[in-house]
């Protein structure tokens, strides 16, 4: 078998073997198969899709490309992943309240993807922040403490590794057949047993329509739930930024805000929704009213931001930034763009302020950008708000005035104004279970 013969069968529109997946998948994961082949099929791939075999063939292919973790860590090991967006901080919301509550959460995560932000590159913007582990300081951590997020070992799912790196670059990012091996190789990899998938659905999401989101969980459902997965998916919105930080440092700010009781909205309502789905998937609760109250209790308390300070020092970070944000990285300009008319905010090019944020510094173009932790936004309005001119809309956080007067008319560019009132965005789509779709209702 050679790698031309699978790149022409995809090519046009064939389906694959297991054996040409398997092929494949081990070219990616020991690198005998060069970048620029492997590309090629992931355009392939990305243009003339997988059905529901080949989808979850490359899966189970990429979960079994090197080791598979058997966790040890004192309960039912859950995990929850994102789809992606832009200022989707839930990760560092809900994995210190839900383990405040009793979880174990084995998070294993990303860098960002395309126009959104990835949590590892959040955490790496706290000083001394460690996300490369041993497998076995991965689970000690996640015993004692009882969460930890760190980036995926050599020694697991080493050809998604590969793969997620090439996609970033390619324009290959939106497929459901390269999103679904990817989010699910990991994390059966991992060794979890319970999985929460936050799908997003609008103009910041990978999957820009209902329709497709919806898909795309379903996809991932079925292949959890044969795989012997406690998984459920929740599809929640992403026409604007979720939390109102865009940016690495912006966002574990706000992330320590919210857990220490000082901020509000969207991105604290639809972390604790997740966060009651992993402990309701990982046995913790029985309803998902006991999860939400147990939740809202740990948040009150402030034992989630204790455990976040524990996370942090485990993982050899600066648990001092919990109690003094002034400690995370600072951009040295900070630059307010105003609005020029009046009205209501009513549409919000999601996919245009990641790309904003991205080009500031906050995200890569090439595989090897560096990051500048500090740079990102701060949005000041939301759909439905009603602006006057002059208004500040959102707060540039930039590391030079040239980066800021062009950042300026990108922010401008992807925000729409009507002169009738808008309605807010909507956070809460549906839950898709094995048994079927829940419409959720706000």
């Amino acid at each position: 078998m050679d790698i031309l013969s699978v790149l022409e069968n995809k090519k046009r529109g064939k389906a694959l073997s297991a054996e040409e997946i398997g092929f494949f998948v081990r070219g990616a994961a020991d690198h005998s198969l060069p970048d620029y082949q492997l590309a090629a099929l992931l355009m392939a791939i990305r243009l003339n899709g997988m059905d529901a075999r080949e989808t979850a063939d490359l899966t189970m292919a990429m979960a079994y490309s090197g080791d598979m973790l058997i966790p040890d860590v004192g309960g039912v090991p859950v995990d929850k992943h994102s789809t992606g967006g832009v200022g989707d901080t839930t990760t560092l919301v809900l994995a210190p309240l839900v383990a405040a509550c009793g979880g174990k959460v084995l998070k294993m995560s990303g860098r960002g993807l395309g126009h959104t932000g990835g949590t590892l590159d959040k955490l790496e913007s706290i000083p001394g922040m460690r996300i490369a582990l041993s497998e076995k300081e991965f689970q000690d951590i996640v015993r004692t403490v009882g969460c930890a997020v760190v980036s995926q070992s050599a020694q697991l799912a080493p050809a998604d590794k590969t793969l997620y790196s090439l996609r970033d670059v390619t324009a290959t990012v939106d497929s459901i057949p390269l999103i679904v091996s990817s989010i699910l190789s990991k994390k059966f990899a991992a060794g979890a047993k319970a999985i929460v998938l936050d799908v997003k659905t609008g103009s910041g999401a990978l999957m820009p329509t209902l329709e497709a989101s919806i898909e795309l969980a379903q996809a991932m459902v079925a292949i959890g739930d044969h795989a012997g997965r406690r998984i459920v998916a929740v599809v929640s919105g992403m026409e604007e930024p979720l939390g109102s930080h865009v940016g690495n440092a912006l966002e574990v700010k706000e992330a320590i805000d919210i857990l220490a009781g000082r901020a509000q909205g969207p991105l604290k309502k639809v972390s604790l929704f997740l966060g009651a789905q992993m402990l309701l998937a990982s046995g913790v609760a029985d309803t998902e009213e006991e999860a939400l109250d147990r939740l809202n209790r740990a948040l009150d308390s402030g034992a989630g931001l204790q455990k976040l300070k524990e996370m942090i020092a485990a993982q050899g970070g600066d648990s001092r930034v919990c109690d003094d944000v002034n400690l995370l990285p600072k951009a040295p300009v900070l630059y307010p763009v105003r609005a020029r008319e009046g009205g209501f905010l009513a549409h919000v090019n999601g996919t245009a302020l990641g790309l904003a944020a991205q080009r500031m510094g906050a995200g890569r173009v090439r595989k090897e950008d560096a990051i500048d932790p500090a740079v990102g936004f701060v949005m000041e309005k939301r759909i439905g708000d009603e602006v006057k001119p002059g208004d500040v809309l959102c707060t540039l956080h930039a590391a030079s005035a040239e980066s800021a007067k062009e950042t300026e008319e990108r922010v401008l560019g992807a925000l729409a104004f009507t002169k009738e009132p808008a309605p807010k965005a909507r956070l809460l789509y549906a839950l898709i279970t094995p048994q079927g779709v829940r419409n959720l209702h706000e």
